[in-house]
């Protein structure tokens, strides 16, 4: 995660994820002790960051391609607490949300969704470079459902027995964080595969894993 400058006096704090989001429940209710939080988010909030002082008026804004559904969470979790520590009608002066989601990674997200509630799928396969948060994200998504392998490019479809791809959870990057994995495909031979990518990846570079993924998957 990265923090973006703040306003002249301004404070902030970074949270990668739903769950490191935690204490700011109890933070934001006034009932988390400042060690506590700051065990969590030391090395995550601006200097001199002071929870009592600091978490009284908050503002939410999210990395652009961040997954929907947690910065979701995480905003419910927040709004809970001001409501519960200042009340329902003094919420305005005290938690905003700003839509900082790109339109084309929620597009892409709510269109994956909408596919795996239609389709039942055995396996999926998510194109786009091992840095790509937003492509990161959509293998989240597939990975509540079924088998999902997160690949780069179509060379990684080394053949029917074998798959070179990043797993759900390495470190992105380069080739340490790469995994290559046998018997990749389901042994029942009548199976369907959901492909998706991430924003930035080409057309043709989809195109070119559809043909290949029909190429080893297909009938002999």
């Amino acid at each position: 995660a990265s923090a973006p400058p703040a306003a002249p006096g301004g404070r902030y704090g970074v949270t990668p994820d739903e769950e490191q989001a935690g204490p700011l429940g109890g933070a934001g209710r006034g009932r988390a002790g400042r060690g506590q939080f700051m065990d969590a988010f030391g090395n995550a909030c601006s200097p001199g960051f002071d929870p009592d002082r600091d978490l009284q008026r908050v503002g939410l804004a999210n990395q652009t391609t961040m997954l929907m559904s947690e910065s979701i969470a995480i905003g419910e979790m927040i709004r809970r607490a001001m409501i519960d520590r200042y009340g329902a009608a003094a919420l305005p002066d005290h938690y905003r949300a700003l839509e900082t989601i790109c339109s084309a990674t929620q597009d892409r997200q709510d269109a994956l969704e909408r596919l795996l509630d239609a389709h039942r799928c055995d396996l999926a396969v998510v194109v786009g470079g091992y840095n790509s948060s937003n492509t990161r994200n959509l293998a989240r998504i597939c990975a509540e459902r079924m088998p999902t392998y997160h690949i780069a490019a179509p060379a990684c479809l080394i053949s029917a027995d074998e798959l070179r791809h990043q797993p759900l959870d390495a470190a992105s990057g380069g080739p340490a964080a790469q995994a290559v994995t046998r018997d990749w495909l389901p042994a029942d031979g009548d199976f369907t595969i959901a492909v998706t990518a991430g924003a930035s990846t080409p057309d043709s570079v989809v195109g070119e894993v559809i043909e290949k993924l029909t190429l080893l998957a297909g009938p002999e």
